[in-house]
């Protein structure tokens, strides 16, 4: 990957190392529904209002039917199973689980990207950094099986969305892309929203932690997403569930003041060594004619 990549890979890791705590936040006091139509809208209203002036939103002439697929199969499905999954395990939990996406995406580009013995090796030594460090248990309550079900399935949706922004997508200025699906499915989920509004007092930090939702781990954190599968391709794109968990204990070290002990910096260093590996480029020997893809 190049310079620009790599910046768009930590930009996207942090951004997305965030929401599972910040979702742990705000359904303390706003149901999942709520949360995910909230943090949308908030997108939306950061992105439209750009995509707009910029003239950008034009690119979307002729694509809605493929965009409205994306945003069923990239935000509102996910992003529903996730939050509603995080109301039964535990937020690192999620984070290990949602690891696996890298692994879905191979399955899906073995055409177009054939998994090498190196590849092979990193997403292998990535996933078991993962497990190092956040701890491959189920704790929870007890629908914690269904919660993980949930989380699994929403890494396939974020698989397939992947390769759909890539094959269908890849010409579309990512501000446009970005806006054009967090609107529609702002407007998708609005009617469920209606009959998902808090009914009590909400504190303070649940509305704090629902606005960084929608402008960080949202708008931004998908803006700087698209811009990286553009540059790097899906999946070294999908590698950020590699190292979303080193951000939320990284996090939880310098704001909650939590230890760093020998299996903590044993998973970071796996994980490198796997995002490492599966971004190494497949050697083709020369005299052998790479074959074309559809």
């Amino acid at each position: 990957m190049n310079r620009r990549a790599w910046f768009l890979f930590l930009t996207v890791s942090v951004l997305w190392g965030m929401p599972y705590l910040l979702i742990k936040v705000a359904i303390e006091d706003l149901s999942p529904m709520a949360v995910v139509f909230g943090r949308l809208a908030i997108a939306a209203l950061v992105l439209l209002p750009i995509a707009a002036a910029r003239g950008l939103l034009t690119a979307l002439r002729g694509r809605l039917p493929v965009v409205a697929a994306l945003s069923l199969v990239h935000i509102v499905g996910p992003f529903l199973l996730i939050t509603y999954g995080e109301v039964h395990i535990s937020s690192s939990l999620t984070g290990l689980l949602i690891a696996i996406e890298p692994a879905v995406i191979a399955l899906l580009m073995l055409r177009a990207e054939p998994l090498t013995p190196l590849r092979t090796a990193g997403l292998g030594l990535g996933f078991v950094g993962v497990a190092v460090l956040v701890g491959a248990d189920l704790s929870g309550d007890r629908l914690g099986l269904l919660g993980a079900g949930m989380v699994l399935l929403a890494t396939l949706g974020y698989g397939i969305a992947t390769v759909m922004v890539q094959r269908r997508l890849g010409d579309v200025p990512p501000v446009a892309l970005t806006a054009g699906t967090t609107a529609i499915s702002s407007l998708v989920l609005l009617p469920f929203a209606v009959f998902a509004l808090p009914s009590g007092d909400v504190r303070a930090v649940s509305w704090a932690a629902l606005a960084g939702l929608g402008v960080l781990c949202t708008a931004a954190a998908l803006l700087a997403f698209y811009g990286l599968i553009a540059a790097a391709g899906p999946s070294r794109a999908a590698l950020v569930t590699y190292v979303n968990p080193v951000v939320a204990v990284l996090l939880g070290v310098v704001l909650l003041h939590e230890p760093i002990g020998l299996g903590t910096v044993a998973g970071f260093a796996l994980i490198a060594s796997g995002c490492w590996l599966s971004t190494r480029p497949a050697r083709v020997p020369s005299e052998t004619p790479v074959a074309a893809t559809v």
